[in-house]
């Protein structure tokens, strides 16, 4: 199958282009500089621009672009930073696919921020959407792939919760806080947070490309969600460490200003389509995930 990819200079997306080439996949990166090489095409997404010959030319297309949710504070300017990077590039390809003779398959990029705040109430993907900045801009996300919907393609929205890594991601910052003896909980370590191992998020795309009979919300997550505590509790484990450092919740907010508050969100995720479906989860829990992330 030959794949074309946009965001994939990202964590994820990086790792992404070499899992499916190993697969056996041919794949097509987009770029908004000029290509570096014959893998690359150029477009621009701000200005809804990309040609229509590069869709034709491959089978399926897989989103992920978007700016990062935490490497800066949540100014009105970077709010729509984050909605723009994602709504145009995600409009535009769009648009080009439900033009496409060829390309029927359309994985886009959206976020377990889609449920909001569940507290500890179970959600999968048949669950409404909730109230928060994150879960309108997943709403504005999954509503651009519209044009590719209406023209009958397969779009699938991939629900991503927390991929564990080491050298990215959610545990990156951890690994060295615990790393040094500082590691503990966040805020209360109540709520709940819907990780996945780096290899089942890798997996679970190309189950997706592999399953056209799976349309619309997936969530990619582990089984078994675990709140913070626990989460900190594992990670301790992992390396050999104690899990004794709490970080209050007004120090995040003092840190990280309104991102504080969705880091403190609890989302009880399960990944219920991928289970019916009968994907082979790697690691079930989230001590064989943390053990594969740090060894």
């Amino acid at each position: 199958m030959k794949i074309l990819l946009s965001g994939a200079s990202g964590f994820l997306g990086s790792r992404l282009i070499p899992h499916l080439r190993d697969a056996g996949h041919e794949t097509v990166q987009l770029v908004r500089r000029e290509p570096a090489d014959a893998g690359q095409r150029r477009w621009n997404p701000a200005a809804g621009v990309i040609d229509r010959a590069i869709v034709d030319d491959v089978d399926a297309v897989i989103n992920l672009t978007g700016a990062n949710v935490g490497s800066h504070r949540w100014t009105a300017a970077y709010k729509r930073l984050l909605i723009e990077s994602r709504v145009d590039a995600t409009t535009t390809l769009a648009r080009a696919v439900a033009a496409s003779e060829k390309t029927r398959t359309f994985i886009s990029s959206s976020g377990v921020d889609f449920y909001g705040d569940t507290g500890d109430t179970p959600v999968d993907e048949q669950s409404p959407p909730g109230d928060g900045f994150l879960a309108d801009l997943c709403r504005l996300w999954e509503a651009a792939t519209g044009p590719a919907e209406d023209a009958g393609c397969r779009v699938v929205h991939t629900r991503t919760g927390f991929p564990l890594a080491k050298d990215g991601g959610l545990l990156k910052p951890f690994y060295y806080q615990f790393k040094l003896f500082a590691g503990g909980r966040m805020g209360s370590g109540r709520q709940y947070m819907p990780w996945i191992s780096l290899p089942d998020w890798l997996a679970a795309i190309t189950y997706l490309l592999d399953h056209p009979d799976i349309a619309g919300p997936v969530n990619v997550t582990g089984p078994e969600p675990v709140t913070n505590t626990a989460f900190s509790a594992a990670l301790g484990r992992a390396l050999h460490r104690p899990s004794l450092v709490p970080v209050p919740g007004f120090a995040l907010r003092l840190a990280v200003g309104e991102l504080a508050d969705a880091t403190l969100e609890s989302k009880r995720v399960l990944p219920r389509v991928l289970a019916e479906h009968g994907f082979p989860f790697a690691h079930k829990t989230v001590d064989e995930a943390l053990s594969w992330a740090v060894g």
